[in-house]
Formats: C-alpha cells, sequence, structure tokens
C-alpha cells in the first residue's frame, strides 16, 4: 500500500516494474527513481483520496482539515442546501472513510422514518387497462390483438430517483477499501432497507419538501458517485477503482460558487467559466477565467464588471507565481478591465497587490484560509467579494 500526505516530501516504496507503469499511467501519483532499483520516491499529485490503480491501493490524506474538504466540496454543488452540521466525518482523517462514515449515518437517518415513495411514469403491456392506452403503439406492437394493452401510467413507488441514489452510494461505498467495519455494517443495513429499489441509473432529483429528511444524505451521494471508478479513455487498460477526487478543482469550485453567492445582494450577473472570450481577434486563444461578475452600464448594456481566477496553490515552474499573473492580465485585456483578482488558499500566497508597468492594471491577490469552520470560511468570501466591488466599483 502507498500512504501519502498531500503536499507533503516524496516517500520511498518498492515497486514492481507493472505497479510503476500502471501508477504512471493512472496519474494519480508523481514518481522519481529512488537511490537503487525498484524503489521509487511516490508523492501526490493534486488528488486526495484512496484508490487501487493496477493492484496497488494508494491513499492520499489531505492537508485540509477533512470536515473542510467535505464543505467544499458539498457547499460548491448545492450552495443554498447544505447543511454541514448535518454532516459528521468521525475520527477518520482520510477522505474515503471520513465520506462513507458521514454518508452511511447520514442515510440512515434519512431511512429511519421510511422509505420515500413518489411517482413515477410507467409504461408496460399489461392484460387489463390501466391508466391511458397508447394507441400508438398498440397498433405497431400488437398488429390488432386486443391484449395485452400497451398503458402509461403513474405509479406509487419506491424505486424513484432519490432511492436509486441512495442505492447506487451505498453499493459503491462497499466496493471500496479502506472503510471501517461499523461503516460497512451500516451501509449494508441502508441497502436492505431500500428493497424493492432498481440498481438502474438514479437520474435527476430536485429538492423539495417532501424529500427534506433526504437532502443531506442525497448531497453526499452525489460526492461518492462524482468520485467513480474510471477507466484512461487513451486506450490502456489500467483501472482506477476508488474515490479520488482534484483538491484544485475543489477549491475552484468553491472559490466560484461562494463569490458568486456573495455577489448576489449587489446585483448584476456572475457567469462561472466564462469561456466566450478570446485574447486574439481571430478567436483562436481562448480565456477560461473562473468568474466574470457583469453588470449594465448607463446605456444599458450588459459589460464586465470583474474577472476573478482561483488558484488553489502557486503555479509550478521557473515562472512560480509571475504565471499567474500573466494569465490574469490576458483576462485584464481581453475583458477590457483595469484590475483583476487572484484568489489562493492562505499559505500559498498572501493578500497583495501588483501594478502592471505601462498597462495600468492592478492584480491582487487574496488569500482564503480553509481551515476556519464553514461559518468563518463564507464570511472570509464575502470579505473577499467585498473588496473586489469596493476596488472594481471606485474607481
Amino acid at each position: 500500500m502507498i500512504d501519502l500526505v498531500e503536499g507533503a516530501p516524496p516517500v520511498e516504496y518498492e515497486l514492481a516494474a507493472e505497479q510503476v507503469v500502471a501508477l504512471a499511467a493512472a496519474k494519480v501519483v508523481r514518481m522519481s527513481p529512488g537511490p537503487r532499483a525498484g524503489l521509487w520516491k511516490v508523492r501526490d499529485n493534486g488528488y486526495v483520496g484512496a484508490a487501487v490503480v493496477g493492484g496497488v491501493e494508494v491513499r492520499i490524506t489531505p492537508k485540509t482539515p477533512i470536515d473542510r474538504v467535505l464543505f467544499l466540496l458539498g457547499y460548491a454543488r448545492r450552495p443554498r442546501g447544505w447543511r454541514q452540521e448535518e454532516v459528521h466525518a468521525g475520527e477518520h482523517p482520510e477522505l474515503l472513510p471520513a465520506l462513507a462514515h458521514a454518508y452511511a449515518l447520514a442515510a440512515d437517518r434519512a431511512l429511519r422514518r421510511g422509505v420515500l415513495q413518489g411517482y413515477r411514469e410507467m409504461e408496460e403491456a399489461l392484460p387489463v387497462v390501466r391508466g391511458r392506452i397508447r394507441e400508438a403503439d398498440q397498433i405497431r406492437r400488437r398488429y390488432g390483438l386486443p391484449l395485452p394493452v400497451e398503458v402509461r401510467y403513474d405509479d406509487y413507488t419506491v424505486d424513484i430517483a432519490e432511492n436509486r441514489l441512495l442505492l447506487a452510494a451505498s453499493v459503491r461505498l462497499l466496493r471500496l477499501p479502506g472503510l471501517a467495519v461499523p461503516t460497512r455494517r451500516t451501509l449494508r443495513h441502508v441497502i436492505a432497507r431500500l428493497a424493492g429499489v432498481s440498481a438502474a441509473a438514479p437520474g435527476a432529483w430536485h429538492p423539495t419538501r417532501i424529500n427534506a429528511r433526504y437532502q443531506t444524505a442525497l448531497g453526499l451521494a452525489e460526492l461518492v458517485l462524482r468520485g467513480a471508478s474510471y477507466e484512461l479513455d487513451d486506450g490502456t487498460a489500467v483501472r482506477v477503482n476508488g474515490l479520488l477526487v482534484e483538491m484544485w478543482r475543489v477549491f475552484e469550485d468553491f472559490v466560484t460558487v461562494a463569490l458568486a453567492e456573495a455577489f448576489r445582494p449587489y446585483g448584476g450577473r456572475s457567469e462561472p467559466q466564462d469561456r466566450r472570450h478570446h485574447l486574439d481577434h481571430g478567436r483562436r486563444v481562448l480565456l477560461k477565467p473562473d468568474l466574470v461578475r457583469y453588470v449594465i452600464d448607463s446605456g444599458g448594456k450588459e459589460v464586465p464588471a470583474a474577472v476573478v481566477d482561483s488558484k488553489y496553490k502557486i503555479s509550478t515552474g521557473p515562472d512560480g507565481h509571475g504565471a499567474d499573473l500573466y494569465q490574469m492580465l490576458a483576462y485584464c485585456t481581453a475583458l477590457g478591465l483595469d484590475r483583476g483578482h487572484l484568489v489562493y488558499a492562505e499559505g500559498s500566497a498572501e493578500p497583495y497587490r501588483h501594478v502592471v508597468h505601462g498597462a495600468g492594471i492592478r492584480i491582487t491577490q487574496h488569500a482564503i484560509d480553509l481551515t476556519l469552520p464553514p461559518a468563518r470560511l463564507l464570511s472570509a468570501v464575502e470579505r473577499v467579494a467585498g473588496s473586489i466591488l469596493r476596488n472594481d466599483e471606485g474607481r
């Protein structure tokens, strides 16, 4: 087993040649040759979680507190429906056991008052008429025979999207390594309660008053399935089975959603992952800022008012910090803005303002402390939003 900590120095492991090939193909970790043959220096490659890669179990513990990681993941998915007080990660320091523990408890709690039922549209061939006859199908499939009858009706059943999602997440977790025995026991209990629910694709669900008691469990189930097993799409046979998330993407998603929510009371419109802009007139160089805020100008036209890009850590390479500034300079130039904003996880960069020579463009770095409790973390994002508004609208 390979046991790593995000951002920590590399650890030496004995690896067979086929294991090295599988790990290199999956890009889950970074490796370099050790002091002798067969010994490799292994470190994380931006992922946290646990997975089995080419027969090797890999566990990567996040440097951010695990309950904060769960909050970042959940809030980015449903900012107005995520209830952190109902998510309990237990004492697990690793992402997969913690998420499995939190999900198992939430699902068990959701099902204590019974399995949710709802109406689902069914299409079947029956010996009696139920609901409405599908006349076109009856003629096409039965050639004038009166029975069976092709019908469409609404069935009140447990086989609905919400229960399918809980079942899929529970079954998936039981297949993964590193779960505590009590967690596995609870997951089996959840599956037993979902008898009558099919293993078909869950489908979409929407928050309602009726499924309110399910919503925390459903949010966690989505996180479980979001980190689903995957096969590399480049034709290799390596299979990665586990739950892995990229922390830079977790941070980017959280900052984008949280800032958009913080901007909401001030009007305007926030466009995440805005991909309508190009650096050149030939529109060959696409720009992808994480967030662009638009307002209506005096002429009634919607125009960019602020551009924000999030960076989990400073870029690697000789440019390091400078690469992020060059990227933001390109965004400001293309959008016609004289100010841009970079948001980092605190510790990677601290608040600072740069003024670009000859361009009059100011680029401000903001830092957010991910170790803060959820309420204070959101307050920190609101302060960043306030600073952006003051800088950009007070020009």
